[in-house]
């Protein structure tokens, strides 16, 4: 097969790494990166910590209002897929990445394959919930994480091309965890192991707010150990701004940090006493490593943490998010909702039995 991969943004490179490597050992995939993500923090430390393959193609689009972002890939990667040709194209969860990719391969009339499809929020006021669903409604192939996400998408009527694989962040977690040093790391950031909390903030539904920004800053301040928070750029930027960045400063349970690379998060995360975040991503991992979290938003798309006593939603309040700090628990179960860290096989295939390419692997 002649596969064309859309990647834009740090948490598709980890959903990636284990796909182009078992993809490129039977076949021909050309690695396209948007440039969403592009500073050495949020992009390049990826590649080269992952082992990811570097990009064919570059689009550098860098950031910008989502019309004006995707409209720019949508018109980039319509020129470049017409000059490929590949069999199929696939996307990588929910960014204007994901959409772009999506869109420009369908208007071809090329197949879409959506790695991590089904996931629904429920909240379209999220930019992130308006691209999953329409990615899901105009692909061919839907490689669902969860059997949660397969029912999502029954419910909405597609029920053609849906196979549950499991998640590929799993894969990453499973072929790089054991390689991560993480005495080296906590020595190099002053922590001991269970003596703070991990934190990161960076959507822009609260990065954006001085009002929801201020009560996150407030809540982190007043914890009951240090707060290793790793800033997002933009998140950065507008604490900056309004003046919220003199209060992290100034508050001595706060330790501010730059993007951290996967090596550094995932050392950083099993060795904290839970997680504060409101990523996707995140949450899972702190599934993955038996590691509480707490997240700061009113809904999930992986409501199985959530069921599971392993995560809480608490939103933006600083009286709440103190209170699901304060509750964190580690609950005796973990069960393996998200599959046995092997989905890239199970992509893969999936890609076989549809688009041709070979008899398909060895299970």
């Amino acid at each position: 097969m002649k596969v064309a991969s859309i990647v834009g943004a740090r948490p598709q490179f980890v959903k990636a790494a284990p796909v182009c490597r078992t993809l490129r050992e039977r076949h021909e995939e050309t690695l396209v990166h948007s440039g969403q993500h592009y500073d050495h923090e949020m992009s390049d430390v990826f590649f080269e910590q992952l082992g990811i393959p570097q990009p064919d193609f570059n689009l550098a689009v860098g950031s910008g209002g989502h019309g004006r972002q995707t409209g720019e890939m949508l018109g980039m990667l319509e020129e470049l897929l017409m000059e490929l040709a590949p069999d199929v194209v696939m996307v990588y969860g929910d960014t204007n990445t994901t959409l772009a990719g999506a869109l420009a391969a369908a208007k071809l009339t090329i197949p879409v394959a959506h790695v991590e499809a089904g996931l629904r929020s429920f909240n379209r006021a999220m930019p992130e919930e308006i691209n999953r669903i329409v990615t899901d409604h105009v692909s061919d192939l839907l490689l669902c994480p969860t059997q949660v996400a397969v029912d999502h998408l029954c419910s909405e009527g597609i029920t053609e091309g849906v196979a549950l694989v499991g998640d590929v962040m799993l894969d990453t977690a499973r072929l790089f965890a054991e390689r991560i040093d993480a005495a080296e790391v906590l020595a190099h950031y002053g922590l001991e192991a269970g003596g703070f909390y991990l934190a990161t903030i960076h959507r822009a539904s609260t990065s954006d707010s001085p009002e929801l920004l201020g009560s996150v800053v407030s809540a982190y301040a007043a914890l009951d150990r240090p707060v290793v928070w790793a800033i997002h750029p933009r998140t950065r930027k507008n604490l900056e701004a309004t003046g919220l960045y003199q209060d992290v400063e100034a508050a001595g349970s706060i330790v501010p940090v730059p993007p951290l690379s996967y090596m550094d998060t995932v050392a950083l995360l099993r060795s904290s006493a839970g997680l504060l975040t409101d990523s996707g991503g995140m949450q899972k991992e702190a599934y993955f490593f038996g590691v509480p979290c707490v997240t700061l938003r009113e809904e999930t798309e992986w409501t199985e943490t959530v069921e599971l006593g392993w995560n809480t939603l608490v939103g933006t309040d600083r009286e709440r998010i103190i209170a699901g700090v304060s509750g964190m628990r580690r609950p005796e179960e973990r069960p393996a909702v998200y599959g046995d860290g092997h989905a890239a096989e199970a992509i893969v295939r999936e890609l076989e039995s549809r688009f041709g390419g070979g008899e398909g692997m060895d299970e």
